[in-house]
């Protein structure tokens, strides 16, 4: 009897407990919905934003858009103009002033039928002659500036300063003295003389080493040496370091340097056309001046159409590195 009267209160304390628990929770999350409720009603509101006039837009941005547009129909049209004189059977200049008013090529197939213009020839002495001077280049200038960056050695200072001296005068002024060189080295070295490939490739090396091993060397010094030192503790020479660690840091200003060297000489045309003399060795720009060199025999719808298939290989090189462009110009201009 007594063990029942004691467990019946307890039973019901228990519930009634839960039952409160159970309330007071309720209650609890009832409030803090009904505060959140409140805090957005009493929450200020913020007033639309007035929209800017188009005037004020201009002001302040707006005129940015009109000059890029500017900028960008001024850079275009001229491309247009001998893309369309490449187009029009006519040949001539004034009747290409309306754009693709024909279109024909008539132009581009002269180029490769016409006995008369070996334009293949030119072409793949322009290919061979800048790829071959911008590999040398880059090779040649990665030596000199990886030397200049990493070794100390008496002279070093004198070198650097001498480098840049020599960018001063460009190659352009010493052309006579080049043309005469040229053909003393003839007589003792035919291979590298004057009307060879590769005594023009020789005279492009020798003015493009300077500045770009000055490039190089920047970029060069934002190499970490402790990369080096790490590499010769486990005992790496020199060669082993350039090869293997350097040479795969830097590619970004390798690339660069290569682009721009192609660019130079695959349209230079003054050296190229003082050094090589005979027609089958001559280059495109050569050979394309002197389509529209003579009084009576200017053809400029061949003219630009040789001109368009000479830019290909530049506008595909371009494409291909464009995203180390950016940073092998900017990355050895701040240490």
């Amino acid at each position: 009897m007594s063990d029942e009267t004691t467990e019946a209160p307890r039973g019901r304390s228990a519930a009634g407990s839960a039952a409160l628990g159970a309330f007071s929770g309720g209650a609890i999350i009832e409030g803090e919905i009904y505060g959140k409720a409140l805090a957005q009603e009493h929450r200020p509101v913020t007033p639309p934003r007035n929209k800017q006039s188009f005037g004020r837009w201009f002001v302040d941005k707006g005129w940015r858009h009109l000059v890029a547009w500017v900028v960008i129909i001024f850079a275009l049209l001229p491309l247009l103009y001998i893309l369309s004189a490449s187009l029009n059977p006519i040949g001539t200049l004034t009747g290409s002033n309306q754009l693709f008013s024909q279109f024909s090529t008539r132009n581009y197939e002269r180029l490769f039928n016409d006995p008369s213009i070996p334009y293949g020839a030119w072409y793949v002495n322009s290919l061979i002659i800048a790829i071959v001077t911008s590999v040398a280049t880059v090779f040649l200038c990665a030596l000199g500036a990886y030397a200049f960056s990493r070794m100390r050695f008496t002279g070093r200072r004198f070198g650097l300063a001498t480098l840049l001296v020599l960018q001063m005068f460009p190659q352009l002024l010493a052309i006579t003295a080049i043309f005469l060189l040229m053909i003393q080295i003839g007589d003792v070295f035919p291979a590298i003389g004057l009307g060879t490939h590769a005594g023009l490739i020789i005279v492009y090396l020798g003015g493009a080493l300077g500045v770009n091993v000055f490039l190089m060397y920047g970029f060069f010094n934002t190499i970490p040496p402790a990369l080096d030192e790490a590499a010769k503790i486990d005992g790496a020479g020199h060669a082993r370091v350039f090869f293997t660690i350097i040479l795969p840091l830097v590619t970004p200003i390798l690339v660069v340097v290569g682009l721009l060297v192609f660019i130079g000489t695959i349209g230079e045309f003054a050296i190229a056309s003082v050094i090589l003399t005979d027609p089958n060795t001559q280059t495109v720009a050569i050979g394309l001046f002197q389509l529209v060199s003579g009084f009576q025999s200017q053809n400029w719808g061949i003219f630009s159409a040789g001109a368009i298939l000479a830019a290909l290989p530049v506008m595909l090189i371009f494409f291909l590195s464009q995203r180390y462009i950016s940073s092998g110009l900017t990355s050895g201009s701040v240490k």
